[in-house]
């Protein structure tokens, strides 16, 4: 049993008027009466409880009412600190020394009740893409220090780079983290994929990024749907029939999308820069999806059910 755990037993001792000693929590948990004492002391001292003892009664009470420890009673807290250290161990980050630290430190305080739901709360992630806590760190102290960074980059199909950047945003992407920079070498905002950096390493140079890009760099990155961004964006509308009109109804693909009702189903309608991600996205849902703009994108996706029917043909 931890401390927390022998303080909130003793806690819930003290309000039922039940008058508890240090003999309490030695009988109770099989400690000693030394640890008993300083765990009364850690919550008179560090967690200011109002606890005064009873000589009459010799056992301790609380001089005055409302006093509750860390969390209790507030599940909706504790409900948010699970999110928080579920999507810490899902997007890579648990291995961090400091986050591992605050996680054991919350762990401390929290009540067996409050662990029960932090327990209960559970992420599941498809594709993923673990990267090391070690490039996180080094990213992270460079946004601190306003430094430049260099690292090797790998390209999907094999090329291979050198690249110097000015560090912009961390983002995390469909749990995937990216990295939003201002390229040397391309003299442009780039996004770099995390897990295909390698030989990362601080420069120690100032990043000399126009603050123009800086503060306008929000709004470009919510100009359009999915991970690629530029100033090239293009409107997609989308038709939706049968169970996939109700499922995309739910769906919020983007903040600036629209829908519209039509006798033939659901219209989707967005923002784009690269046709990639969203043919990937409407292909999912199979002949319950069709596009219906830009041209373009029209003869994007034929080309590609041709290519997959091709695949799938009977010999």
């Amino acid at each position: 049993m931890s401390q927390m755990e022998r303080i909130y037993f003793f806690h819930r001792e003290v309000l039922k008027k039940r008058y508890p000693n240090t003999r309490t929590i030695r009988d109770e948990f099989g400690v000693s009466e030394s640890s008993a004492r300083r765990d009364i002391e850690y919550l008179r001292e560090f967690l200011l409880a109002p606890i005064e003892f009873d000589r009459a009664r010799n056992g301790y009470f609380y001089a005055s009412s409302g006093f509750r420890l860390p969390f209790e009673n507030v599940p909706e807290i504790i409900a948010m600190l699970g999110v928080l250290h579920k999507m810490a161990e899902e997007a890579g980050l648990s291995a961090l020394p400091e986050v591992t630290a605050l996680q054991e430190r919350l762990s401390a305080i929290l009540s067996p009740e409050s662990k029960r739901l932090v327990n209960a709360i559970r992420f599941e992630k498809i594709e993923a893409e673990p990267v090391a806590s070690e490039r996180i760190k080094l990213i992270l102290d460079a946004i601190q220090q306003g430094v430049a960074i260099c690292f090797d980059y790998h390209k999907p199909n094999g090329e291979k780079s050198r690249r110097m950047v000015d560090l912009l945003r961390l983002l995390n992407y469909q749990w995937r983290w990216y990295l939003v920079a201002f390229c040397h070498l391309r003299n442009a905002m780039r996004i770099f994929h995390i897990p295909r950096m390698s030989a990362i390493e601080l420069t120690g140079e100032r990043c000399r990024v126009c603050e123009i890009i800086n503060e306008n760099l929000d709004s470009l990155l919510n100009k359009s749907f999915g991970i690629f961004k530029g100033n090239d964006v293009k409107t997609v509308k989308i038709l939706f029939g049968g169970d996939a009109a109700a499922i995309v109804r739910e769906q919020v693909w983007h903040p600036d999308q629209q829908l519209e009702d039509t006798q033939d189903g659901l219209v989707l309608t967005l923002r784009v820069t690269d046709f990639t991600e969203i043919i990937m996205k409407t292909l999912q849902f199979g002949s319950r999806a069709q596009v219906l703009e830009p041209e373009a994108l029209r003869i994007e996706m034929t080309r590609e059910i041709e290519r997959m029917s091709h695949k799938y043909k009977l010999i």
